[in-house]
């Protein structure tokens, strides 16, 4: 098959131009996968994932998933990174996994308009990014990683305490707006530096930190991979 690459139970399908998850792919794939990355596709819908009930680590980077994103029940996933999709909504998404993720540690939200940052808008700071992460921990109490950062303690306890009220709410946004935004890969270089033939350095400051574009790079690292 095209495009697909298996290595034990960890299984591949990016850059496929999908919409949705193939029907194939559940038939072959989904009674022993245990790690999927379906990366760099164009993914609106996890229509077909529920034939993939074992699954531990799940990969959707840069891809188009919004609002409506449904995941089915998956109990055994620990890890599960959503980087660069079209999420703006990040109440209801944290509602949505805490109901049908139970054992989510590692979740990653970079280059959403949910998770507030530089990165995704100049007009955010600091500040917002940490609320942000407040208010995700209070959701989500049982995630060690957030975003390629560990949590700390004093996150945990501030989140127990204030974390109710860092609700990060939902930017409203014209159609308009929408149409005339162009469609990028999220990159946290700055512009200088993207432009392929040019090999003059760019320095500039960034105070987050992205683990490289594609997914391998933003990979999680447990403590028994240490």
């Amino acid at each position: 098959m095209a495009g697909l690459v298996v290595r034990g139970t960890q299984v591949s399908y990016i850059g496929q131009d999908c919409r949705e998850i193939p029907e194939h792919l559940g038939r072959d794939c989904g009674h022993f996968a245990k790690r999927l990355d379906l990366s760099f596709n164009l993914l609106r819908s996890l229509e077909g994932l529920s034939a993939f009930r074992s699954l531990e680590e799940l990969i959707l980077d840069n891809n188009q998933l919004g609002d409506d994103l449904v995941l089915p029940g998956l109990p055994r996933l620990h890890t599960l990174t959503l980087n660069k999709n079209r999420i703006t909504d990040l109440e209801n998404l944290l509602d949505h996994l805490a109901e049908v993720t139970p054992a989510l540690e590692y979740l990653s939200l970079l280059g959403n308009v949910a998770c507030p940052n530089e990165l995704v808008s100049l007009e955010k700071d600091e500040e917002d990014y940490k609320r942000y992460r407040c208010f995700v921990l209070y959701k989500l109490p049982n995630l060690r990683f957030l975003d390629a950062q560990k949590v700390t303690r004093q996150e945990r306890e501030e989140a127990l305490v204030r974390g109710a009220f860092m609700k990060v709410v939902k930017p409203k946004a014209s159609s308009e707006d929408v149409a005339s935004s162009p469609e990028h890969h999220y990159t946290p270089l700055p512009s200088a530096s993207r432009e392929l033939t040019s090999h003059q350095g760019v320095l500039g400051k960034c105070r987050y930190v992205y683990y490289g574009k594609n997914s391998e790079g933003n990979r999680f690292i447990r403590d028994d991979q240490l």
